[in-house]
């Protein structure tokens, strides 16, 4: 279904993947590894044919259907539905029969005549398709991924980013499509959607290739893996399922160092031999070619893995505040006849954590777009107290301008910083050399949430409003992250669907949406979080 062969990856000059060949055949589910920055996204859309190699070719056979891990439809006005039914072409088809429909009611003569006919046409254009039955389909999978009729009805400008996302995975899995690249398809998810889609995955019979961090997924679906290694610039093909490739993985490690290990020691040996002999003029000869042979034998041995770097996050000390810098009185929100939520009370003490629950599409997002005041509410009010400064970490990466660099994104959230001062941040954050000049929008996904986490750390914010802060994130990463916000001293408002994240943080408080009720935190709410 898709062959690369001898594919090179560059991200600028920076070399991601050399002389990689690879298949993808039918019955092949595919676990796509490798540390954030590694590579595994821009290999997806090279495999997706939405990208060129810089060597080598990639043959696609079979229709492709590609999540990227920022899915940006084309029109926002279209209803949910529809962008869904448009993997198939259902949308045209049944938005024609709905004129159709309307002409045949029509006065004149001529006018309903001429839309009977188009009714049929379309009628048996609807049947090859996959008929209402399809339709029936559509909905199944939209459901099933927590998208109900009543947001199936809806435009997607007024849907979450989660929502929106969702929507998009909807599309791909009713599309039909032989082979999936889905980047990061669990983002957003709730427990049984998960639940689900591991379940449509493994019984998928075409070609698989998913890039996730859900360990329990891979671990389900996966009978191969292919291990980006950042530090030799090398795919290491598994043929075997996950927990057999770990196992395997590691003892791999293992041969390497212990081949490198025995190499250097008689490579050595024979270099401290040519020492000796180069002092004599009639062993010259013979000591050149045992310095050759300890070359050729360093040479033919695998390097040893380097540890992955990991980003160092440590936010500094908040700005001083008064001791309620955020309060938030009756606010609601609605999308057009949509209530989203309404009447609902917030106060963030200094140093507190909250934690926001509720289902898909209860307004998460909405209120925290509120509170750091990038959506106006339909009613009610945000209160800044004394010396407030928040700090507002989007889940859709819509806080970095795509256009501009990583370099350039810093000199915004930090506009009285050096250059220097800057680019020291941005190598906590794994941002080094040519890295700061490439452009925010060509960053994978794990990478555009440490550069949004670093412009985080700029804000000197006493109040961090974070909307899935672990999305994206290698797992060494995301302990960073955790480990940062546990020590953070400011006020924390988190959405997440990350059990582990809330564990991390220790909320005081709890808001409950969409009936907007404040209460104080016990461990019966966190049964929810993976649920909301």
């Amino acid at each position: 279904m898709i062959i690369a062969t001898d594919v090179e990856l560059r991200a600028g000059s920076r070399l991601l993947i050399e002389s990689a060949s690879f298949r993808v055949n039918p019955g092949d589910k595919i676990g796509l590894v490798g540390r954030n920055g590694a590579g595994k996204t821009t290999l997806t859309k090279v495999l997706a044919g939405e990208g060129m190699p810089a060597e080598g070719t990639v043959t696609i056979t079979g229709n492709v259907g590609y999540l990227p891990q920022d899915p940006r439809a084309g029109d926002i006005q279209v209803l949910a539905r529809d962008r869904i039914l448009s993997a198939r072409g259902l949308d045209e088809v049944l938005r024609e029969l709905r004129e159709a429909e309307k002409g045949m009611a029509a006065d004149d003569t001529r006018v309903r005549d001429k839309a009977v006919r188009a009714y049929g046409r379309l009628e048996d254009r609807l049947h090859v398709l996959g008929g209402y039955a399809a339709e029936a389909e559509a909905a199944s999978i939209a459901s099933s991924l927590g998208l109900p009729d009543r947001v199936l009805g809806q435009p997607l400008a007024t849907l979450s980013g989660g929502q929106r996302r969702r929507v998009e995975l909807a599309r791909i899995l009713f599309s039909g499509a032989e082979t999936l690249l889905l980047d990061e398809p669990t983002n957003h998810l709730d427990a049984d959607s998960i639940t689900w889609l591991r379940d449509f995955l493994r019984s998928h019979q075409g070609g698989l290739v998913v890039i996730s961090h859900d360990v329990n997924l891979l671990e389900a679906t996966v009978n191969r893996v292919l291990h980006l290694d950042a530090n030799r610039c090398v795919i290491d093909t598994y043929n075997v399922g996950w927990k057999a490739y770990l196992a395997q993985r590691e003892t791999d490690e293992k041969r390497r160092k212990r081949e490198r290990a025995n190499a250097e020691k008689q490579a050595s040996v024979l270099l401290s031999q040519a020492d000796r002999m180069r002092a004599k003029a009639t062993k010259a000869k013979a000591a050149q070619d045992m310095e050759r042979r300890a070359r050729r034998m360093l040479a033919g041995v695998e390097t040893v893995r380097r540890t992955d770097r990991v980003a160092k996050l440590r936010f500094p000390e908040p700005a001083p505040c008064g001791k309620t810098p955020l309060t938030a009185l009756g606010l609601s929100k609605s999308y057009g006849s949509l209530e989203v939520f309404t009447d609902v009370d917030a106060a963030v003490d200094r140093g507190s954590r909250v934690v926001i629950l509720g289902l898909n599409g209860a307004g998460k997002t909405t209120l925290l777009r509120i509170l750091g005041g990038i959506e106006k509410p339909d009613t009610g009010e945000v209160r800044p107290g004394h010396g407030l400064r928040v700090g507002y970490y989007a889940q859709e990466h819509e806080t970095l301008d795509g256009e501009r660099t990583v370099l350039e994104n810093m000199r915004s959230a930090g506009p009285d910083l050096a250059d220097v001062d800057l680019r020291k941040v941005l190598g906590s954050f794994l941002f080094t050399g040519d890295d700061v000049d490439k452009p925010a929008g060509v960053l994978s996904g794990g990478e555009k949430t440490r550069l949004a986490l670093a412009t985080l750390v700029l804000s000197s914010a006493n109040v961090l409003l974070l909307d899935e802060p672990t999305n994206n994130l290698d797992p060494a990463s995301r302990e960073q992250v955790l480990s940062a916000l546990s020590s953070f001293v400011g006020a924390i408002v988190l959405v997440t669907h990350d059990e582990g994240a809330v564990e991390a943080l220790r909320p005081d408080r709890v808001i409950l949406l969409p009936d907007g009720v404040e209460d104080a935190w016990s461990d019966e709410f966190s049964d929810l979080v993976a649920l909301a």
